[in-house]
């Protein structure tokens, strides 16, 4: 008995996502992202994607995070993609320090939208990258994949909620949307009723830093981790806007991202 269950505990260990926003917030983002395409972005993304099970953005949205399971060597290679440590450097980014080998989310996203936009590259290579950065640009949006080494981005900083333990990680990933009681599609509705934000200008090369340092100050402001690392019910009401302005962010940037990239294309 006791071999077996060791067994599921490891498996549960290596398996256990620490995906931002989890599905529902991926497929989110995609699926704002998705309003905001142009006609070409629009051809050349069913172009990439011809052929997927649910070729669609938010049908590979989890892509990245379902790595682990359909390719885990990719998976092992592409681990430190998802996220960047900021918190301990006030929120500033410096690629040297933190990002040796360009493994962190903020060159994933510049990397990958490159290849996206070389039509010189093979079509595979080129519907993969599509795939990373629309996971990856979710990804830069949770607060927690630009925070603190020392917890692992919230992963280590375990909570206590109505009498049940999680990490506040977990919180972010899942528990604000999730606390809401809303299906995917009522989700949508109430995310597109609001403001939509502000358009940035054409880059180039993505500002995927600025946006890493704009989601690290979030975790570095007073509140962020709940003191006695007890959560209140008014812990949900207060972050859970944030966090859908973050997702709502987050599908116009990836918008703007693939327009700048495939338009051309």
């Amino acid at each position: 008995m006791i071999r077996p269950f060791l067994c599921l505990l490891l498996s549960l260990s290596v398996c256990a996502p620490a995906s931002a926003w989890g599905p529902l917030g991926h497929r989110l983002v995609a699926r704002l992202a998705e309003d905001e395409l142009t006609p070409q972005a629009r051809a050349q993304i069913a172009l990439l994607l011809a052929g997927e099970q649910h070729p669609t953005l938010a049908g590979v949205a989890n892509w990245a995070d379902d790595l682990r399971a359909s390719d885990p060597d990719l998976g092992r290679r592409s681990a430190r993609w998802h996220y960047v440590n900021l918190g301990e450097h006030d929120c500033r980014y410096q690629r040297e320090r933190d990002c040796p080998g360009g493994d962190c989310v903020v060159e994933a996203i510049r990397a990958q939208a490159a290849l996206l936009a070389n039509r010189s590259r093979p079509l595979e290579e080129r519907r993969r990258a599509l795939k990373f950065v629309v996971h990856f640009v979710g990804d830069v949006h949770q607060p927690l994949h630009a925070g603190y080494a020392h917890d692992k981005g919230g992963n280590d900083f375990q909570t206590h909620y109505r009498g049940k333990g999680g990490n506040l990680h977990r919180v972010w990933d899942s528990g604000l949307l999730g606390s809401a009681g809303l299906d995917e599609d009522a989700w949508l509705r109430q995310l597109r009723a609001q403001p939509r934000p502000a358009r940035e200008p054409a880059a180039a090369v993505p500002p995927s830093a600025r946006w890493a340092s704009q989601s690290c100050a979030i975790v570095t402001a007073p509140g962020f981790y709940p003191p006695q690392a007890r959560l209140q019910d008014d812990y949900y009401a207060h972050y859970r806007p944030l966090a859908e302005r973050q997702i709502r962010i987050a599908g116009r940037r990836l918008a703007q991202l693939l327009n700048t990239a495939l338009d051309g294309a």
